[in-house]
C-alpha cells in the first residue's frame, strides 16, 4: 500500500537561567503544555539555541523524557524569528532573536510549524510549543 500519511510534530523549545535543574524545566514543560491543551503529551524533542547547548538542566530534562534535544544553529533561529509571538529584550541581548524558545522551537518543527500560544515563563524558564504536520510517504 502506497500513498501519503500527515504526521503531528510537537517541539518544546526551552530556555533557562544558567544551572536550573531539569525537574524545573519538565514542571514549566507540563504547565505550558497544559496551557496549550496538550495536557499529557510528550514532545517529539526539545529545542534550544547554541549557547545553551550544554546546559545541564536541559540535556537531563529531554534524557529523562526519552526525547532528543535538538540545538538550532543560530541562523535558523534568526530564520524563525520573523514568526514568534514575543519580543524579550534578554531574549534579543543574549540569544540574538526576540524569543529564544519560541525561535528554537519553530526552527525544529519546520518551516510550516506554528506556535501553539506564546512562550510559558516560570520560575526562570521559557518554554514555546509549536506544532507542525508533516506529510509522509507510506510505501
Amino acid at each position: 500500500m502506497s500513498g501519503t500519511a500527515i504526521t503531528r510534530r510537537i517541539v518544546a523549545g526551552i530556555g533557562c537561567r544558567k544551572d536550573t535543574p531539569a525537574e524545573t524545566i519538565l514542571h514549566v514543560l507540563t504547565e505550558a503544555l497544559e496551557t496549550t491543551g496538550l495536557d499529557g503529551q510528550i514532545p517529539d524533542m526539545l529545542a534550544t539555541g547554541g549557547f545553551k547547548a550544554d546546559e545541564a538542566g536541559i540535556i537531563e530534562a529531554a534524557r529523562k523524557l526519552g526525547i532528543p534535544m535538538v540545538v538550532v544553529e543560530q541562523a535558523a533561529l534568526a530564520s524563525a524569528a520573523p514568526r514568534t509571538l514575543t519580543v524579550s529584550e534578554m531574549s534579543l541581548a543574549h540569544a540574538g532573536t526576540p524569543s529564544l524558545c519560541e525561535a528554537a522551537a519553530l526552527a525544529a518543527a519546520g518551516e510550516t510549524a506554528m506556535l501553539a500560544a506564546p512562550r510559558y515563563v516560570r520560575d526562570g524558564v521559557t518554554c514555546a510549543i509549536a506544532i507542525s504536520h508533516i506529510e509522509t510517504r507510506k510505501t
